[in-house]
């Protein structure tokens, strides 16, 4: 496989650090007091942040035609951690999202439902949808994909419990770890995995199995967490891995020698050295950045901006500083599909 030039590279620097084989550990106080400094600081610097994290997704954004796949096979991000694959006829969508409610309504607590109309733009036709976990940021347009293309959903029991709220539990598959399922010609594999503790270091934010019973319940607090996984695609001889959260279970992360490493960076600085033993494990040619824009903001709209604490300027050194060598790219925004 040919590496992208694109994008900065960094020196190399010998020795892998040693993997730890488990998750994080629990966050104390102390550390605790420590993340909440660095919000407050990052919230009165932001501007600056938003500035330097632009600069940087110039430099280093591609087209995925340069990502040295195969010919044939299409990678498009689709915003957030949302990210669809194209292959002799077949599409695979991991985390769909492009309804973009407005913050608004996410502090009110309003019932939500899909931009039919913003799927209809964004969304191609789909033969499978991918969820890693069920935040509303990476699930809630799923049903309705699901329903317009009679695709079939994959994913943890919180994936098939939101599908059975709207009346599409037969569209619905509950996943086994590292079991692969043939989707076409993609074989896919759900490995265990763990959400990000983005509530300063200490727990997930909607953590927990979706339990809402009625749709109109289903307010953005009621997408909760649910089975968290990190997702293998293979395809046409070339190794995918979708990694939605920046947290991870160590010892279940089993493939190695990975192109291309789709990595979710929102809240890996709450997670204990998460590049380190991620990417010791993955050992990937290039990692793609996602899950770093304002997913409250419009895909339309051309200023995406970047999501709160995201820091995406500062992520080629922190995968350099892990010795790994791949490139660090971002790819080019969603186009109408």
């Amino acid at each position: 496989m040919n590496t992208p030039q694109a994008g900065p590279r960094r020196a190399h620097r010998p020795g892998h650090p040693a993997a730890s084989t488990g998750s994080a550990p629990r966050a104390t106080p102390t550390t605790a007091l420590r993340h909440l400094a660095e919000l407050l600081t990052y919230a009165g610097t932001r501007t600056g942040h938003d500035r330097r994290d632009a600069a940087m997704a110039d430099e280093m954004t591609v087209a995925a035609a340069d990502l040295g796949l195969p010919p044939g096979l299409e990678v498009r991000w689709l915003g957030v951690a949302g990210v669809a694959l194209l292959y002799e006829g077949t599409t695979v969508l991991i985390d769909p999202y492009v309804t973009r409610l407005p913050m608004g309504d996410l502090m009110r607590r309003r019932v939500i439902a899909a931009d039919l109309a913003a799927i209809d733009r964004w969304v191609p036709r789909t033969d499978a949808v991918l969820l890693g976990h069920t935040h509303f940021d990476h699930a809630l347009d799923a049903p309705a994909i699901a329903r317009r293309d009679r695709a079939t959903v994959y994913g943890g029991a919180s994936a098939v419990a939101l599908m059975g709220l709207h009346g599409l539990a037969d569209r619905a598959v509950a996943v086994a770890p590292h079991v692969p399922i043939d989707i076409g010609p993609f074989e896919v594999t759900f490995v265990p995995s763990v959400h990000s503790k983005l509530v300063l270091g200490r727990t997930v934010p909607n953590g927990g199995e979706i339990t809402c019973e009625h749709l109109d319940g289903l307010t953005p607090k009621a997408y909760r967490c649910g089975e968290v996984w990190g997702i293998h695609i293979a395809v046409a001889g070339a190794s995918l891995y979708h990694q939605g959260s920046a947290d991870l279970v160590d010892d279940e992360v089993r493939h190695r020698d990975v192109d291309v490493f789709l990595c979710g960076v929102a809240g890996r600085q709450v997670s204990d050295r998460y590049f380190a033993r991620i990417l010791h494990r993955l050992d990937p040619k290039v990692v793609v950045a996602i899950h770093h824009d304002d997913f409250f903001v419009p895909l339309a709209r051309r200023d995406q901006g970047f999501a709160f604490g995201v820091d995406l300027a500062r992520v080629p050194d922190e995968v350099a500083e892990t010795s790994c060598e791949a490139p660090v790219v971002v790819l080019e925004r969603a186009r109408p599909a």
